[in-house]
């Protein structure tokens, strides 16, 4: 299917990487299991937040090294599709599958509350973070040459990865004392969030003609396949005349879609957001009526410095 029986188990699964991530499952279960006890005030983690780490795990992996990874290279609708699912699925999943004791824990450390790190974790600074980065590497220039050299394409994944957290952690942030803005102010951020990517989906989805060389151009193509396949990729030339071989539509076809896939899913779990944080705000209130005695959440400003103590 998609031409992927052409390509070997190792090509398809990456063993090293699966090996890597089924750790980081076996170390989660770990900590929220028999290791529990080593941190204060932590709680039993529901099924639900353990099946939630298990599904974000999962999915990160077939976007970044499993079979999703290797069809990205070879349909634009793929590679869309794993950059709606690693960087606006994924991220509210973790964040919500890990407890708010291990959230306090993994913060704990005093160099947290460098300048540095404050400015990053700027609500403002994180939307734009996100968004410019996206939106950079998927200017076609850009995009084609990240994708042709592996380091910086994978630092490039780790950073979006770690941009999208910051941004969705303001979003759903476990810790109700480090929440930093209100639920209307909250509502408004997610609003933005949708507003500041629609250019770089319109200019995807719009565009007349091919943007991308990895998915029209052989060579470049090629090029890009030797970094997510074992043996020589020069034979993919030699066998295959590139990779519209595998792509069953045509090169502005596929780009068209794989700018709607990522417009439709953000769009998706935006309205998912907004639903719950409203929902949040209305059942706040409701019991503020029942029992005024029931002090609101506070919102810790913007410079304050002490939330990772």
């Amino acid at each position: 299917m998609w031409g992927l029986e052409y390509f070997s188990f190792r090509d398809l699964w990456s063993p090293v990487f699966m090996i890597f991530m089924m750790a980081i499952i076996v170390l989660y279960t770990f900590v929220i299991g028999p290791w529990r006890h080593r941190f204060a005030g932590s709680q039993p983690v529901s099924i639900l937040r353990q099946l939630a780490f298990v599904l974000s795990i999962v999915l990160l992996y077939l976007t970044q090294g499993g079979p999703l990874s290797l069809l990205g290279h070879l349909m634009f609708t793929f590679h869309m599709t794993n950059m709606a699912i690693a960087y606006i699925v994924v991220p509210p999943m973790l964040i919500y599958a890990i407890p708010d004791w291990l959230w306090r824990r993994l913060f704990a450390a005093s160099f947290w509350r460098a300048r540095i790190f404050q400015f990053f974790m700027n609500p403002i600074v994180s939307l734009l973070l996100f968004t410019l980065l996206f939106s950079f590497y998927h200017m076609p220039a850009n995009h084609d040459w990240i994708m042709t050299h592996i380091t910086v394409h994978k630092l490039y994944y780790i950073l979006l990865l770690l941009s999208s957290l910051i941004m969705w952690w303001h979003v759903y942030c476990p810790i109700p004392e480090w929440k930093r803005m209100s639920n209307l102010l909250t509502l408004g951020y997610i609003f933005m969030g949708g507003l500041l990517l629609t250019p770089a989906c319109a200019m995807i989805i719009f565009a007349t003609t091919p943007l991308f060389g990895v998915y029209n151009d052989p060579e470049i193509w090629v090029k890009a396949m030797g970094y997510c396949m074992s043996g020589d990729p020069a034979v993919l030339l030699s066998q295959f005349e590139g990779p519209s071989f595998f792509n069953m539509l045509s090169t502005e076809d596929d780009q068209q879609l794989g700018g709607i896939v990522m417009k439709l899913v953000q769009e998706f779990v935006n309205a998912a957001a907004l639903y719950t944080v409203f929902m949040q705000w209305y059942r706040r209130e409701r019991a503020q009526e029942v029992d005024p005695t029931l002090e609101p959440v506070a919102v810790s400003p913007l410079n304050d410095t002490d939330r990772y103590r």
